[in-house]
């Protein structure tokens, strides 16, 4: 897939859950003022999917796209439902896989409320190098509340 193809626009339902083979996605949505941001990155070897729309099968709130030329591997419910069936083991691995997603999430939530902005960005930095090296800066900046001029502004102070 070329950059920023989009693989779920908002108001379409979700039916496949997303594997990086290569590349990244990012999960965005548009607020009331029409400005993108985003929720979450997935790199190489990680899943994304809007969890709500799949299950429920209503629309999604969300836009899920490329942002460099990817390999994505998309699976839809009913055979990922069916794969688990037949290799319940896969169960497990998704389990912790979910896991992982939820930490993640509830981290960020957390740090979101403890971190200055600064502060949330070196942390991101340390944690994720290759997100900020990989990512578009106005990406990286509405994924951690900041405005790219801001976020500039504290690249320049490190």
């Amino acid at each position: 897939m070329n950059r920023r193809e989009v693989l779920l626009r908002e108001g379409q339902i979700c039916r496949s859950y997303y594997f990086v083979e290569k590349g990244c996605l990012r999960m965005y949505f548009l607020n009331s003022k029409g400005m993108e941001k985003t929720t979450q990155f997935a790199l190489e070897h990680w899943w994304l999917s809007d969890y709500f729309s799949l299950s429920d099968q209503k629309p999604s709130e969300y836009t899920i796209e490329t942002i460099e030329p990817s390999e994505i591997l998309a699976i839809s419910a009913q055979s990922f439902e069916e794969l688990l069936t037949e290799v319940p083991v896969l169960e497990h691995y998704f389990r912790k896989v979910m896991q992982r997603a939820v930490a993640a999430s509830q981290l960020r939530i957390k740090l979101l409320y403890e971190l200055s902005k600064e502060e949330l960005f070196l942390h991101f930095n340390a944690q994720f190098p290759e997100f900020v090296q990989r990512v578009p800066q106005y990406m990286l900046a509405s994924y951690l509340g900041l405005t790219p001029e801001y976020l500039s502004e504290i690249r320049k102070k490190k």
